[in-house]
């Protein structure tokens, strides 16, 4: 990073914050979990598998078998965190179709729950409980009321099929299922809670119409609670385990990250670092009433991020069935919500709404995207039609979100960068499979990490360990460069196009085009070449009335990227492209498409 941008960007700011006594110190920390989930394999010195047992946490001498700089202050555990919205009180917490739910009504069936769970079901610390349910407010209820307990909770895809829903049930190990009243309907068609699988309750939460045989009800659970628990004393640690998140799995069957305490909390302060930093370099005073949409599923690493970011603060959360631009737009002007965040085809329906109702929007302050490529004209509209701040991150469930972060100033002068990474975290730039040099300065490589935000492994899946996990450094299977200290990614390993000897970056690709007024989306993926091996094809989808026109695609790739990278076939669809749950573009379904030039 320039000299300049130094001294104008949140570096010497979050510089200040985390040095000694400062309100983020970071410190090297020697202190190891002594949790164990499993006896069938080890990572980065925990033992993690498909049989529990779990012993009590213990302070040792490391960090999943390394020192590690971490946070000073709190919360160091999601039960910390939970315990400490009791100075919320009333203060609406939860905002859903027209319900709404205090902190302390919220607290009071966390408690119950968590007690409920041990006592009522029999559960033990390190026992797993999965959820699969949509944005409603008991998805929170479930999720804090595991931590508390010393559970593990296991958030399940609410678009998988019956098949993917009880496979990973079974994977997981999960004691008991909280679903919504759709997944309960087709966890009882995979036979989850009846039948051979009645060894599994199903508790149905929503529920409309009669339940399925064996399932109990939400309310009927609820209306046995005891108003008066408190929440139970389970000795959980920063190093033990808090989740199993199921990655998208677009390729074979999703692998369980399996995520601590340690890491969610060192998310959590990472993204309340960024904030604390932008508004003293800004000189901006948080508002004393925040308010988050979230557009991100709960069952998503960045869902999760938005929910336990809003509860540190104290803020309003504000949920959809699903998501609806028109919907979303009245819900931030009703609940003068301060901040969003979703993929870029997400957040660019939102800001779409701005010009017919800007008066709606206006309290937004801050709007945040990952998950793809963002255009430059949509950071550029977040600031002109919005008035709003922009942030961009990069990060995978492994990383428990975000690892970069790029906002405020730093992204206005370094806008295809995913920003710097985090306090505590380290960076290699990998090259021959880790076992070359690094690469040098600009020149690209696989991203590795290590640090607190990195998951212990992967569930039951010690071949993804191996391929992903080397001495403690986390694989991401991008490739990217630094320069002057900024990470860029530019693709996939996977995804390089190939072409008779260059290597193509789709990122780099797909961001020139995304420069051509019109486009809204666009894939870019190799086809096969009977010389050249592979060539480059993108698949455009673009605003109506955008004038069709190949060679203007081809022109903007060449000017920024270079002639080699120019697509020898565009195709443009008349519809959006086909997305996964967590709205990235399934290329994979779009290669069948391009087998032959033409038109999708």
């Amino acid at each position: 990073m320039g000299e300049h941008a130094d001294e104008v960007g949140l570096g010497p700011v979050i510089a200040g914050l985390t040095a000694p006594g400062g309100e983020f110190e970071l410190v090297t920390e020697r202190s190891v979990s002594g949790t164990s989930i499993g006896t069938e394999r080890s990572v980065s010195g925990t033992s993690i598998g498909t049989e529990r047992s779990v012993s009590g946490t213990s302070n040792g001498t490391e960090v999943g078998g390394r020192p590690m700089r971490v946070y000073r202050r709190g919360p160091h555990t999601l039960g910390e965190l939970l315990v400490g919205t009791e100075v919320f009180g009333d203060r609406t917490f939860t905002v859903y179709r027209g319900e709404r739910r205090t902190y302390r009504e919220h607290l009071v069936l966390v408690a119950g729950l968590a007690r409920a769970l041990l006592e009522g079901f029999g559960l033990a610390p390190g026992d797993r409980v999965a959820i699969a349910m949509r944005n409603v407010p008991e998805w929170p209820v479930v999720f804090f009321a595991a931590q508390v307990a010393g559970l593990v909770a296991v958030p399940l895809n609410a678009w998988w099929s019956a098949p993917e829903l009880a496979w990973a049930v079974a994977d997981s190990g999960s004691r008991v299922v909280f679903a919504d009243t759709e997944r309960a309907a087709v966890l009882a068609g995979a036979g989850v809670g009846t039948g051979a699988g009645a060894g599994v309750p199903v508790i149905r939460v929503r529920g409309t119409g009669p339940a399925p045989d064996g399932v109990r009800e939400w309310d009927d659970l609820v209306r046995d609670l005891d108003p008066a628990a408190t929440v139970p004393d389970s000795h959980v640690g920063p190093d033990d385990v808090a989740t199993i998140l199921y990655t998208s799995g677009t390729t074979g069957r999703p692998k369980g990250a399996v995520g601590t305490h340690r890491n969610h909390c060192t998310n959590l302060l990472n993204v309340a670092l960024q904030g604390r930093a932008g508004a003293l370099l800004s000189g901006t005073t948080p508002s004393s009433e925040p308010g988050t949409l979230l557009a991100y599923p709960m069952f998503h690493i960045a869902g999760i991020n938005g929910l336990v970011g809003a509860v540190l603060g104290g803020a309003k959360l504000a949920t959809l069935h699903h998501w609806d631009p028109d919907t979303a737009r009245e819900l931030v002007r009703d609940e003068k919500l301060t901040r969003t965040a979703g993929v870029p085809s997400t957040m660019a329906g939102l800001v779409e709404q701005a010009a017919e109702h800007p008066a709606d929007l206006a309290s937004l302050t801050t709007i945040g995207m990952g998950g793809a490529p963002i255009p430059p004209e949509l950071v550029a509209r977040i600031g002109r039609d919005l008035g709003a701040g922009a942030a961009n991150g990069y990060g995978l469930t492994e990383t428990t979100s975000a690892i970069c972060a790029n906002s405020g100033p730093d992204y206005q002068a370094h806008p295809d960068s995913v920003g710097r990474p985090a306090p505590g975290a380290e960076l290699r730039i990998a090259t021959a499979d880790g076992e070359g040099p690094d690469a040098a300065e600009g020149e690209i490589g696989e991203l590795w990490f290590r640090g607190p935000n990195i998951v212990r492994g992967y569930w039951n899946n010690p071949d993804a360990d191996a391929a992903a996990f080397v001495d403690g450094w986390f694989r991401t299977g991008d490739l990217g460069l630094v320069r002057d200290g900024w990470v860029y990614v530019v693709d996939r390993l996977k995804d390089v196009v190939l072409r008779g000897g260059e290597n193509v970056y789709s990122v780099q690709v797909e961001s020139a085009i995304h420069e051509v007024p019109g486009v809204v989306e666009v894939a870019v993926l190799g086809v096969p070449h009977p010389t050249l091996g592979e060539e480059v094809a993108a698949i455009v989808h673009a605003e109506p009335g955008t004038a069709r026109d190949d060679d203007t695609i081809r022109a903007a790739v060449t000017a920024r990227v270079g002639a080699f990278a120019a697509p020898a076939h565009v195709h443009w669809s008349d519809e959006p492209l086909p997305r996964t749950a967590t709205g990235k573009i399934r290329k994979r379904d779009l290669r069948d498409t391009l087998t032959t030039p033409g038109t999708t």
